[in-house]
């Protein structure tokens, strides 16, 4: 992909009045659409995310939803919604057509569950909630659940300078996190090269990645790079990082952090050294840019651990993103 070339947006709606609904359901109907879906299956799409935002404007102080092509499988739409409303202490009992907490319908959850190809809810009283779904084309392979990286830009601004990408062929995943330096188009540039240089040659060693990466980006400002190699059939990580990339496994009685030396991948970079991890059967390994704080602990969330990467990773975007800078989480689940 030339790096001037239109990126792939992932446009973060705000959910604060009654329009924001239609919104959602237009760009939803409109992917469905593209993806020959059929009549029956775009109508069950639109119905899907309209009662998801209806949900957020209803009852969330402030909502986001965002509605894209899936990462790594073109036949999948993906939704993920996030708020800091009052959030539910169950999950199960809304999803029954008729529930309802607030004198509404109470259809929302029970559409979600029911016409969703699969969905994934996490809530708790008084934090919020983060609900993902997904829906597929008929006879397309479903995608894994356990990757998901999001990103938002600061502010106002149209390109975001963080990026992500992966490839995952259930036993190995290979994944990079790019902060560009700065933010706007210049920072997005850098970001858009190293994704493509690591689309490239994904299967090579986390730093053969890196040193790609380092070379190709002398002609950007550069940025922080991180790539990580997680092989689940040997709970083994091999991770390379350059600058203030953040890598952690996560697992039930913590986390530990994943070391990358300093530099500025395209400008200064004295060496690369590759670290090797140990990763719990059930761990998760999460990379994120400096547009999150690192001051997160995911086992202050009961039983977040147990969800799929889009919420775990949605909920670290809601509640560690610095809202003055360009943010990236990606998470990855070690299950086999």
């Amino acid at each position: 992909m030339d790096p001037l070339s239109p990126p792939r947006q992932d446009v973060w709606l705000r959910m604060e009045d009654p329009s924001a609904i239609g919104a959602a359901r237009r760009i939803a109907t409109a992917l469905a659409e593209d993806r020959n879906f059929g009549e029956e299956h775009v109508g069950q799409v639109a119905v899907a995310v309209s009662e998801a935002a209806s949900n957020l404007v209803k009852h969330a102080s402030s909502g986001m939803m965002l509605v894209r092509p899936h990462a790594s499988s073109p036949a999948t739409i993906e939704v993920v919604s996030i708020d800091d409303g009052p959030g539910m202490a169950d999950t199960v009992g809304p999803i029954r057509d008729g529930y309802s907490t607030a004198g509404t319908l109470g259809i929302g959850l029970g559409a979600i569950t029911r016409l969703s190809d699969s969905y994934d809810i996490y809530s708790r009283p008084g934090v919020g909630t983060v609900l993902s779904m997904r829906f597929t084309a008929k006879d397309a392979p479903p995608p894994d659940s356990r990757a998901c990286g999001l990103y938002r830009p600061v502010g106002d601004e149209v390109e975001c300078g963080d990026a992500f990408a992966y490839e995952d062929t259930g036993t190995v995943v290979t994944a990079i996190v790019c902060d560009g330096l700065g933010h706007g188009l210049a920072a997005a540039i850098a970001s858009r090269e190293a994704i493509r240089v690591f689309r490239e040659r994904s299967d090579s060693s986390p730093t053969t990645i890196v040193e790609r990466v380092h070379n190709s980006l002398g002609h950007t400002r550069g940025g922080a790079v991180a790539v990580v190699r997680i092989d689940r059939s040997t709970g083994s990580v091999r991770y390379t990082g350059i600058g203030n990339i953040s890598g952690w496994i996560c697992h039930s009685e913590g986390r530990q952090g994943l070391v990358s030396v300093p530099g500025i991948a395209g400008h200064k970079a004295r060496t690369f050294r590759e670290f090797q991890y140990e990763l719990p059967p059930h761990g998760v390994v999460v990379m994120h840019s400096d547009g999150l704080t690192e001051r997160w602990d995911l086992t202050s969330y009961p039983g977040l651990l147990t969800h799929t990467a889009p919420v775990i990773a949605g909920t670290l975007l809601r509640d560690a993103a610095i809202r003055r800078d360009d943010a990236c989480v990606l998470a990855i689940r070690a299950d086999r």
